[in-house]
């Protein structure tokens, strides 16, 4: 039963009027029709409106999240896994390069808590020098 305005879909999937429309615009939910002057949302659409926030949360893009949904009708497994394998290897990156500024950040806090003259490591290396 379509029993939800805009707004309150929106405010119980955790986002705003706009990033509904936004989805929709884009293709990943639907526009229904309008029940007099206000269109009307279902759970069905609160379920697609939090699938896509999950996927959001877990990185994967807009455009991955409309391969996703479109592979979910088809139940197409493998792409799937795929599409999750190559999101993995994307994190393992990003976590490998966090890792090496981190690294690089505690050496200069270190450098810098050991006192000495001159100018603080942390800010000379931040102005290149």
């Amino acid at each position: 039963m379509a029993d939800m305005t805009i707004g309150t879909l929106a405010r119980r999937g955790g986002v705003g009027v706009e990033t509904v429309r936004y989805y929709q615009r884009r293709g990943l939910m639907q526009t229904p029709g309008r029940d007099g002057a206000v269109r009307r949302y279902d759970g069905d659409d609160l379920k697609r409106l939090r699938f896509i926030r999950a996927a959001q949360g877990a990185g994967f893009t807009l455009h991955q999240i409309e391969e996703l949904t479109a592979l979910d009708a088809q139940a197409d497994r493998g792409r799937v896994l795929a599409l999750a394998r190559e999101r993995l290897s994307e994190l393992d990156a990003r976590i490998a390069e966090l890792r090496a500024v981190r690294d690089a950040l505690s050496a200069l806090a270190d450098e810098c808590g050991a006192g000495g003259a001159g100018p603080c490591p942390i800010v000379s290396r931040f102005e290149g020098d």
